[in-house]
């Protein structure tokens, strides 16, 4: 069996990011492999402080905090990723990084690819994301989906003065194609690595 974790990676009270990935698990579900499972992974129900850990996740596993031991085990059971996020100040959003740099082992040799959304689509923050995952033994996918908070969300009706109005989300139809086309290479790259995974020990 294959798994692959679509994680969303804002924390905010009032995201997008949510209904993305919902989207994303929907359409995962309906067009899996046989064999291949997704999981939706919500990255604010792991409440992770600051990193706290005493030693750098590099050194290994042997993590002082509870909280990290469950993150630990929910990126462990996975052996690929999607990353639904959001550009923030032209980069990675500050709980996502901080989330990633809790584990190190945990991320090797596994394939992850990316949903992004924001004014510019995202990219920015999928660039910083692929140099990240390089240093991680991540096998980043070439293709990604890049959603437009101005043409992929519906505001009618909305009051753009409540911090709670992120508008409903209507991606257009082309973005499928992309999608399918990423979901496709984050499966086939899990599985093409999986003889790594198991001749590295953790």
């Amino acid at each position: 069996m294959t798994r692959i974790a679509i994680i969303i990676g804002s924390t905010r009270t009032h995201r997008r990011g949510q209904a993305v990935a919902e989207w994303v698990h929907q359409y995962a579900q309906e067009h899996s492999p046989e064999g291949v499972d997704f999981d939706l992974v919500d990255l604010a129900d792991f409440a992770l402080p600051v990193l706290d850990e005493p030693a750098p996740a590099a050194w290994g596993r042997s993590y002082a905090h509870a909280h990290t031991r469950r993150w630990s085990e929910t990126i462990s059971a996975h052996d690929g990723y999607v990353f639904v996020l959001a550009e923030y100040n032209h980069g990675v959003p500050g709980p996502l990084k901080n989330a990633i740099d809790y584990l190190y082992d945990e991320w090797s040799d596994k394939s992850v690819g990316f949903v992004s959304y924001s004014v510019h689509g995202g990219v920015r923050a999928v660039e910083q994301m692929r140099t990240i995952a390089a240093e991680l033994r991540l096998a980043d996918v070439r293709a990604q989906v890049a959603l437009s908070t101005f043409h992929d969300f519906d505001y009618e009706g909305a009051d753009l003065t409540d911090p709670s109005t992120t508008g409903r989300f209507v991606p257009a139809a082309r973005h499928l194609d992309d999608l399918a086309t990423t979901l496709h290479e984050v499966v086939a790259w899990a599985e093409a690595l999986a003889s790594l995974r198991v001749a590295v020990p953790a």
